[in-house]
Order: structure tokens, then sequence, then C-alpha cells
């Protein structure tokens, strides 16, 4: 939930599979059978798409690059044993990705490469876009960067006179049931941006997007400036894991 503010403010290891060796570095040249499982794997990716893998051999296409003389298929395995699959794999923070053994700076910044071209990518296609004429496409990209975090954050859409979106800001960060939010500083900022509406966001880590009393609170001090100043405020988004919601559909607003 929104904590509203008028005043300031382990991982599971799962054991190798008796198949698979423990990740260890190997010295000289990469054995045939590495080599050959990874040169596999390229190719039926490059056949096949993602579609042709699952999760963890997507995954250990991704650790080819951070470990490159190291047989990574225990630890894409542990990952997602730990995490649970490939985009809370890809999402988690650096600090709990390294303490799953085997996950170090290397792997840590493969996986948060990824996890910043795929927020680049669907940001692309709502930036400067008619928010309300592109409104999957705006579900898509909330639900891409933040439905699989495990705090709250609270993200504010400006949008101008065309509904088109100027700016897409983090506001405030929180803890996994509550983040402070600050009308004020909301509607101060829309004011710097030449914005005439906008859209608020946050995420729920429970996955249960339904809003808490102080979430509706802070969205009506947050409304009742808004009309004071003579901006629109659109709607504000609870991004579950799987599903959002409306305040503007629910009737909220």
């Amino acid at each position: 939930m929104v904590q509203s503010f008028n005043e300031p403010f382990l991982p599971l290891v799962a054991p190798a599979e008796p198949d698979e060796a423990e990740p260890s570095v190997l010295t000289g040249r990469l054995p045939s059978y590495i080599a050959d499982h990874r040169q596999r794997l390229r190719d039926r990716f490059m056949e096949g798409g993602g579609a042709a893998l699952p999760d963890y051999e997507l995954l250990e296409l991704v650790l080819f690059r951070a470990i490159p003389r190291q047989d990574v298929k225990p630890l894409a395995r542990l990952l997602l044993d730990t995490f649970g699959d490939f985009n809370r794999v890809i999402t988690a923070s650096p600090a709990r990705l390294q303490m799953v053994k085997g996950a170090g700076p290397a792997v840590v910044l493969e996986l948060k490469l990824i996890e910043a071209a795929a927020q680049r990518m669907m940001r692309a296609r709502v930036m400067q876009k008619p928010v309300l004429s592109s409104w999957d496409a705006l579900l898509d990209y909330c639900h891409t960067a933040m439905s699989h975090r495990e705090t709250e954050q609270f993200r504010v859409l400006f949008l101008d006179r065309k509904n088109l979106l100027i700016a897409d800001e983090e506001q405030a960060n929180g803890t996994v049931d509550h983040v402070p939010v600050y009308p004020r500083e909301i509607v101060k900022r829309a004011l710097e941006l030449n914005a005439s509406a906008l859209i608020l966001v946050h995420n729920h880590p429970s996955g249960d997007p339904t809003p808490s009393d102080a979430d509706l609170s802070m969205t009506r001090q947050v409304q009742d400036a808004c009309e004071a100043l003579g901006l629109t405020l659109h709607d504000h988004l609870i991004i579950g894991k799987s599903r959002e919601l409306s305040f503007r559909s629910q009737g909220y607003l």
C-alpha cells in the first residue's frame, strides 16, 4: 500500500542435480562437452528464438558472457529455484542476487543489462505517444518495470495537453507494503514540466492490486491538489503480479 504523508517522513539453496557438477572455474581450453552444449543452445536460439528454450536454458545463454569458462547450468537452475522464474531472476535486486552462490558482480551486471534493455524497449513504445490511445502498451510497460519488484515503487507519468507522455519519473521507493508519497511534490513537478495531466502508478509486491485505505486517501489528496492548479489526474494504476487495477475504471476517480 502507499503510505501518504503531508509532512516529512534468504535465498533458497537447491542442491545440484546428480548429473550436474558444482560450478567450478575451468582453466585452459574449454572442455568439449561444455563448448558443444553452449553451441547447441546458441543454434537452437537462433533457429527458434526464445520460445524454443525453457527458462533455465535461456538463462544459461545470458550467463555465458558473464562466466565464459564454467558450466553455468547449475547456477541457472539455482537462480530459478531461488527466485521462481526467469522474470524474477532478471528483476531481483543486486544484493539478493549476490547472495546466491556463484552469482558474482559479472553475473549481476549481465542480468541487470537484460532488465534495463527490456524496460528501455517497452518505454520506447509509450514515450511521446498519446497515452490514452496506447493504453495496452502503457500497461505492458508498467508491468515490465514494476510487477516483479519486491518493494513498493511509486511513479508518476506526466502528460502534455495532447495527452502525450512527456516524462516518467520515479517519485519514491518504500518497503514491501508501503511507500511515502508527497502530493505537493507531485504537482510541483508537474508544473515544472509544464504538464497538463498525470497518471499515478505504484506496485503491490504482494501481487494483489486491491487498493488500501492509504492508497485511496493519498489519491484523493493528489486529486485535490491537481484540481486546485488546473491539472487533470487521469488515473491511478496499481500493478500486481499478473494484473493491474485502475482507479478510474473501478470508480474511485
